[in-house]
């Protein structure tokens, strides 16, 4: 059977497929919906057609009906899958009325998870739900039912539907991928507390979708520094809780870069480090993560062990500074960097005669003799000649260091 020609025309510039649902921009171009909408409406959104480079004064989609009947009467002809006919893109009158419905506890559950499934059926419908004010709508109702969840005082079926409300305004509120705009009305202590909450409380679908909301709000937004300084120590401990439970990679991600945010304002390290987030993160190093998650667990780590609670769990569990050492030279020079940098720390402030021996036997010396000689980078190679140099009278009979390096090499 000969191979079917598809009309040059039927195909989308960007995705050189077949469009399921062509719509024109106001530079005369067809694309598929989905395509063009990525094009635009994504965070690095550029706003000029891809074909002409024309920018884009208007970024109103006209679907092209025309040239999709044409391409579903092609599809019959052929006997190649006929494309369903696409849903046309929500209104804002349309969402407006479910606003107004949602509103009714009745029928709040029924109106968000209506909300839900606009939200996933394409880009243009996300961008309709922010423009009427729908994630101000789900934010205060998420503030609303976390302060009548802190008035019941055990759980009834009440609760458990105020839960289940809560939790699909949050994957809503996620789902949308927020304006920066947006997510700045967000960054507030009330709807902090809130995202706090609903990881205390909810599901592992709602505490992935809370801690990467807060990691959107952190990363595209200028918050008030004050909100960090007076984070309550539940908070570190729910972030804990996330990377403990692994509920996925990125659900991880998120919670350690909202750690590397917070950590320095404040007592911050204090709080995470009596939440237990130093032990989570050496066993998480012990089961060898993926590059990137190990160098951002690291950079929680050298943060923690910046304050003397923090070294002090670090020295605590028993691979602490074993499994710091082995990620020296073994992942990457961000990751070396890092770890020299948490060694270095301990070596300045908590180096007992006991933690020097245990350096050396947990092979920390040799491992600081291969930084120097490699290529680790300027501050790590200075970081481990100053680590040698403190401990030589300790360390100067070792093997490693024998082999290595010349005695005087350290007399100076």
């Amino acid at each position: 059977m000969a191979e079917i020609e598809v009309p040059q025309f039927f195909l989308c510039p960007i995705s050189l497929e077949i469009m399921e649902d062509p719509v024109a921009l106001n530079s005369g171009i067809t694309y598929d919906r989905a395509s063009i909408e990525r094009w635009i409406f994504s965070s690095s959104g550029d706003h000029t057609c891809p074909v002409t480079k024309q920018h884009l004064t208007d970024l109103s989609l006209t679907p092209n009906v025309t040239l999709r009947s044409v391409i579903q009467s092609w599809c019959t002809q052929n006997d190649v899958q006929r494309l369903p006919t696409p849903k046309s893109p929500v209104t804002k009158s349309q969402i407006l009325k479910i606003l107004r419905e949602a509103k009714s506890p009745e029928m709040q559950i029924r109106c968000l998870k209506k909300l839900k499934s606009i939200s996933r059926d394409n880009e243009s419908n996300k961008r309709c739900m922010e423009m009427v004010g729908v994630a101000e709508f789900l934010a205060s109702l998420i503030n609303s039912i976390s302060m009548e969840l802190l008035c019941l005082s055990k759980e009834t079926q009440d609760s458990f539907d105020l839960i289940q409300a809560r939790e699909e305004a949050f994957s809503i509120l996620f789902t949308l991928q927020l304006s920066e705009k947006s997510l700045g009305f967000l960054s507030n202590s009330d709807f902090i507390g809130s995202i706090v909450n609903s990881m205390k409380n909810g599901s592992f679908e709602s505490r992935a979708c809370s801690i990467m909301l807060l990691n959107q709000i952190l990363e595209v937004t200028d918050p008030d520094p004050s909100l960090f300084i007076v984070l309550h120590p539940e908070f570190f401990v729910e972030i804990a809780r996330v990377l403990k439970d692994q509920i996925s990679p990125k659900a991880s991600k998120s919670a350690l870069k909202v750690l590397m945010f917070t950590l320095p304002w404040g007592r911050n390290r204090i709080k995470a480090a009596e939440s237990g987030t130093v032990h989570i993160l050496i066993e998480l190093l012990l089961d060898s993560p993926e590059k990137r998650a190990c160098e951002m667990m690291l950079a929680v780590l050298d943060l923690l062990c910046q304050c003397a609670e923090g070294r002090a769990e670090l020295l605590k569990h028993g691979a602490g500074l074993a499994i710091v050492s082995k990620k020296i030279l073994r992942v990457s020079k961000v990751a070396s960097e890092k770890a020299v940098k948490i060694l270095h720390s301990i070596s300045r402030f908590s180096s007992t005669p006991g933690v020097v021996q245990e350096m050396l036997q947990m092979g920390v010396a040799n491992k600081l003799c291969l930084a120097v000689h490699v290529d680790s980078g300027s501050k790590t190679q200075e970081r481990s000649w100053e680590m040698l140099k403190m401990h030589y009278k300790s360390w100067k009979n070792s093997p490693c260091l024998q082999h290595n390096h010349p005695i005087s090499m350290f007399s100076s």
